[in-house]
């Protein structure tokens, strides 16, 4: 529970900055989200402060497409956001699950984004870690934008420190440069989105986020059409606007982005919108580069990659000495006549190049400048960039592709292939398994949770979202249900959802003003456990009887869970003012600001009087706040 009133249900989530949690409103029995700062930032204050006048301002921001805030605290160490529940999925799931996606369904999906960025530009805010990770997308199809105001309170920390926060692939060239964040540093970021949807990779790979960032810096997001030929030219100009370098040439704001969308939407004919995209799911990548972090100062500022001054004296090394055999030969051979045969002139120059050749390549293959590339067949991506290191070569790409017969995960091949000769400190590319093309998904009813997940990795699957549902049949804690169903066929290394057994469920019993004995026997016999809350509250039950309850009466609860007991401190006692002889407006409103409540008795001898002749309690006396006294009017 947070401050008493949210039940943590499950974890949906965790990102670079917080972790999400589905949980229910007790008091107004609404399923919410939950964000909770991760502790490293609850324990800034001066984070904390900003954090919550952020969310206040966001929490004006009426949207459709913007998840909207509908509260946000502290308890204890825990600064946490309360924000609208969209059940569904992100565009990332989308983008992992589908790959690259038709022009119609990115634009369906660019359009709203663009809408709740507009709003947002034109009410003061901009986003600065716009990514696939925070577009929402409910199973009704609705398109919503998360985490406004978030990323600009832990902004105004960290830019004192002399770094930049975001996410590396979606960053803008100023916001890397100068650290600077103005609308159009969303716009860029819309821009890749777009640039992702319609291909299914990021525009600028990387195995670092340095050589990430300096792609950023140094060239521009390629055409979409490069890469999924077809793609018609309006959507390459669309990309190419909203990620221009300098950011004056872009679209001032996600207003006049979102134009420029629909204008390029209505340049399109039906079959363009509905191009089918290649039949392949985007590459897999490190989760961690999609988070939102803070990067430092220095890995912001690329520089020109060094020379490799081995290199260089290899290579000057290797012309000297090609040079040295040529004049060699020609100081040794005997003066001619000016003119010879033709055929004579051909065999002295094939014989010089011939020693040349013999001659240059025992110098470099002595010289170690060449190396032979490794066996790396069924070796992990770790395990084959290790190999590789240690034989001086380098990673230069890491493909994807299905396989039947290589496991998910480990090479399949390499280019160059293995054992061919390759020049020292070169670079191979890697293909790398994605298991099966489609798996089933395995039947997991009755599995305990965790075994269930493991069945899922080992068929290619990945465990998704764990929800959690009461169950009359299966045991607490094991799968009840997957989504999609047991048999059917999906792309290897998609997520399933699980929902998980609650175990079966149980009317929780009202014991509020039993005694605790009393309410701990009536809840064990309930099915239920107990716990007793450290603090106590004063109510109107007495000292040591049970004051509230967490879940309340007549909730639900599954067998096994807890009940939270808050035990009474008896009533808080007031002094009751004396006011006998007062008029009755007067006693009236001393007793009320004393906290009490007024009853007058007025009989048939005071239906006309005006004067206070009696009270129940005594002036100076004291008695339970909230409790009534009654007035005696004549």
């Amino acid at each position: 529970m947070l401050d008493g009133r949210y039940r943590v249900d499950a974890r949906i989530a965790v990102g670079g900055m917080a972790t999400v949690y589905r949980g229910l409103d007790t008091r107004l029995d609404r399923v919410l989200a939950l964000k909770v700062m991760h502790p490293a930032l609850a324990a800034d204050g001066s984070f904390v402060e900003r954090f919550i006048r952020e969310a206040k301002s966001v929490a004006r921001l009426d949207h459709p497409n913007v998840v909207q805030v509908f509260d946000q605290g502290t308890d204890g160490s825990y600064v946490y956001l309360a924000m609208e529940y969209i059940a569904g999925c992100t565009l990332r799931d989308v983008l992992r699950e589908r790959g690259a996606l038709q022009p119609r369904a990115a634009l369906d999906i660019l359009e709203p984004v663009l809408a709740a960025l507009g709003a947002a530009h034109r009410a003061g805010f901009v986003h600065r870690d716009m990514k696939p990770e925070n577009v929402l997308i409910g199973d009704d199809g609705r398109v919503k934008v998360a985490d406004f105001g978030l990323v600009r309170a832990v902004d105004s920390v960290t830019s004192t420190t002399g770094a930049v926060l975001g996410t590396v692939s979606y960053l803008a060239p100023e916001q890397i440069e100068q650290g600077t964040a103005d609308p159009r540093v969303d716009v860029y970021a819309c821009g890749v989105v777009l640039y992702e949807m319609l291909t299914g990779a990021k525009p600028h790979p990387g195995d670092s986020p340095a050589q990430v960032l300096y792609q950023h810096l140094h060239e521009d997001v390629p055409a979409p059409s490069a890469a999924v030929p077809g793609l018609p030219v309006g959507l390459d100009e669309l990309v190419a606007a909203a990620t221009a370098r300098t950011p004056d040439v872009r679209p001032h704001d996600a207003v006049a982005l979102l134009a420029r969308t629909r204008q390029a939407r209505a340049a399109l004919t039906a079959q363009q919108l509905d191009a089918l995209p290649p039949q392949a799911r985007s590459a897999e990548h490190d989760n961690a580069q999609d988070r939102t972090s803070v990067i430092p100062r220095a890995l912001t500022m690329p520089r020109p990659l060094p020379v490799n001054e081995d290199d260089e004296d290899a290579a000057a090394g290797a012309a000297l000495h090609r040079t040295s055999r040529l004049e060699a030969p020609a100081a040794l051979a005997p003066r001619r006549p000016a003119r010879r045969p033709r055929r004579l002139v051909l065999t002295v120059v094939a014989a010089v190049l011939l020693v040349l050749a013999l001659g240059g390549g025992v110098w470099y293959i002595n010289s170690g400048q060449f190396t032979k590339v490794p066996p790396l067949l069924a070796k992990t991506e770790a395990q084959a960039r290790e190999r590789l290191r240690d034989t001086g070569l380098d990673v230069k790409d890491v493909k994807h592709a299905y396989s039947d017969t290589v496991k998910r995960g480990t090479v399949i091949s390499t280019d160059p292939a293995a054992g061919a000769r390759i020049r020292s400190h070169d670079s191979v590319t890697l293909t790398v398994s994605d298991g099966p093309e489609t798996v089933k998904v395995p039947d997991l009813g009755g599995r305990p949770l965790d075994e269930a997940q493991d069945l899922l990795r080992k068929a290619g699957l990945e465990p998704g979202m764990v929800s959690r549902a009461f169950s009359e049949d299966v045991e607490a804690g094991s799968v009840i249900s997957t989504d999609p169903g047991t048999g059917t066929a999906r792309h290897a290394g998609s997520a399933i959802a699980l929902v998980v057994s609650r175990g079966r469920p149980v009317d929780v019993p009202d014991v509020t003003g039993e005694d605790l004995d009393q309410a701990k026997s009536d809840l064990e016999d309930a099915g239920l456990k107990v716990t007793i809350a450290s603090e106590q509250v004063n109510s109107e039950f007495d000292k040591g009887q049970v004051a509230r309850q967490t879940p309340g009466p007549d909730g639900r609860a599954a067998e096994g869970d807890t009940v939270t007991l808050t035990l009474s401190k008896g009533p808080e006692m007031a002094d009751v003012p004396d006011v006998t002889g007062d008029s009755v407006d007067d006693a009236k409103k001393a007793l009320q600001d004393a906290g009490f409540q007024v009853e007058e008795d007025r009989g048939l001898l005071g239906l006309f009087g005006d004067t206070v002749k009696k009270q129940s309690v005594r002036g100076g006396e004291q008695a339970p706040k909230g409790s009534t006294i009654k007035i005696t009017i004549r």
